[in-house]
Order: C-alpha cells, then structure tokens, then sequence
C-alpha cells in the first residue's frame, strides 16, 4: 500500500478558452508538481471541476496524468457523489491502471444522518478495487462526519485515511488520539496544516501546492522533523496568498495564479467564472512577494 503522508495537491483541470480541456497544460502542470517536490497526486477531485467533466473527460484527464507521472508519484482519484450505488456501478467504467487509492467526498446535498454517511462509506470501501480516503468538507456538503463517525469507518480494512477539512481541531485531535495506528489524518484546509501536524497529523491535501509546490511541501517536511519554528515561517510566507486564492472561489483563484505563473491558463467552466481584475492584481503582487523571498 502506497504512503500517503506529506503533501498532496488537488490538481486543477486546466482547460482552453473554448471550454476544452487543455491536455498540454496538464502535462505542463503535473511536470511542475512532480518537479516542485509533493509526495503524491490527486486527480479529479473538487478542485479539479470534477462536477462539470463527463466521464470520458475525466477518463482522458486521469490517463494523462497516469501517463506524464510514470510512476514517479503514488496517484488518488476523486470519485465521490451523492448516488451511493452510482459510484458502486462507477468502478466498473473507470481504467483505474496508475491510481492507488481512491477520494471520495461525503455526500453533499441528501444530508444525510451519521449512520447513513457510515453505510454508504461501507458500501463503497466493500465495493472498490482501491482504498478509500475519506474527505470530510462540511462547508461543501452541509454535512459533518462526527470523529465517531472517522473512527468507526477507520476500522473497515479498505478505508485508510481521512482528509479533514471541517476547520474543526477538537474535531481533528479526537480522531487522532484515538484512529487506529496505520490510519491517516490529512488535512483538508491549507490555513491549518501546521497546528494540525502538531497535533499528530500526517500532513495535507493542498490547493495552494498547485501553485506553490515546494515552498508547501516544506511545511510538511519540516513538521515532521519537529522544527515548527521553519513551519511558521513558511506558514507566514504563504497565508495571505492562501486566503487570496479563495476569495472569489476555488478554483478559480488558484487557476489565476498558476496563469500569472506561467504554469496553465486561468479558464474555468461554467458556473464558476474568473477572479475580478482587482483580485488578480492582488494574487499578482503576493506571488511577486514569495518568489522574493528565500526559501531553503
């Protein structure tokens, strides 16, 4: 089973300006990931429009990235949704050759109760060819997963880790204390990674790290060798870029900044739309202020 501790990043779609997408910028972002230093790579979850792809898109998307990775880095794919037995039936009609686990997202819209969030996990870690990391984002889906909820999915041999992203550290330091040892706890939320290191995390699923891969992934490193104090700094460096890139949404606030970094364009599909011109020039002018600045 591949390692999932460190840095991840949820990789955007990049697409055209017709709408379509744009297969050599993705190979142009995912050399600039693999390159930048993450620890692994995350495909057609939420911040890669995954809701606005068909299948075959999402198909292509993944191939691509499969094919430039070359095995270099372990792979998730994003399949989450609200039909539980429609995801069951999804595994069937996804090529899943270079994925290693699977992200899936609690069910968003149906609010469903924390025995129906439960089942319906049960339901898809029985049914999946991969291990399932859990993705708790109640300000997407308006439904949180209790930590007795984690910890009681976190028993199923097919489920093995967790990306928290409630904003809650109670939350987060309850499933910790007590998960089973060979299970994970990423964080979800870019702002936290560091006090939710602290508290035994094993490291993030990052947007930002789109953008800013290796100057990310040195929070990570160096919280895991106990040096909080190069943590904050980094932390410091990139927290007013992070809230930027989500202040007009996500992702179109970090498709901005990879387009200002010369990495992709900043097309988005409808219904999201681009970032106001006055935000731009504010993500401008932080990314000018990172670069400037010496990271070891």
């Amino acid at each position: 089973m591949k390692n999932f501790r460190g840095t991840g990043v949820a990789m955007v779609t990049p697409f055209k300006l017709s709408g379509e997408v744009d297969f050599p910028a993705l190979e142009n972002l995912t050399n600039h990931l693999i390159n930048g230093g993450v620890d692994y790579l995350v495909v057609q979850g939420t911040t890669g429009e995954s809701a606005t792809l068909t299948q075959n898109e999402k198909q292509e998307v993944l191939d691509c990235v499969v094919d430039v990775n070359s095995g270099k880095l372990p792979i998730v794919f994003g399949h989450g949704g609200n039909n539980t037995r429609a995801l069951i039936e999804g595994f069937d009609k996804i090529d899943l050759k270079g994925v290693d686990a699977i992200l899936s997202a609690s069910p968003y819209y149906n609010k469903p109760t924390q025995n129906g969030i439960i089942a319906h996990y049960t339901a898809l870690a029985d049914a999946s060819p991969l291990p399932i990391i859990l993705y708790n984002v109640p300000g997407r889906t308006s439904s949180n997963m209790l930590s007795s909820t984690t910890l009681q999915l976190a028993e199923h041999p097919n489920v093995i880790a967790m990306k928290e992203a409630s904003g809650n550290l109670d939350q987060v330091g309850a499933i910790i204390k007590r998960k089973p040892s060979k299970f994970l706890v990423l964080s979800g939320d870019d702002p936290l990674v560091v006090p939710h290191m602290a508290l035994g995390g094993d490291g993030i699923i990052s947007v930002i790290a789109n953008a800013f891969p290796r100057e990310f992934s040195a929070i990570s490193k160096a919280c895991f060798i106990g040096d909080y104090n190069k943590a904050r700094e980094l932390h410091y460096l990139l927290v007013d870029f992070i809230y930027l890139l989500f202040a007009e949404g996500n992702p179109s606030g970090v498709k901005a900044a990879l387009e200002i970094l010369g990495v992709t364009e900043a097309h988005v599909r409808l219904p999201l739309a681009p970032i106001s011109k006055d935000l731009y020039k504010q993500l401008a002018d932080s990314i000018d202020q990172i670069k400037g600045a010496h990271v070891d």
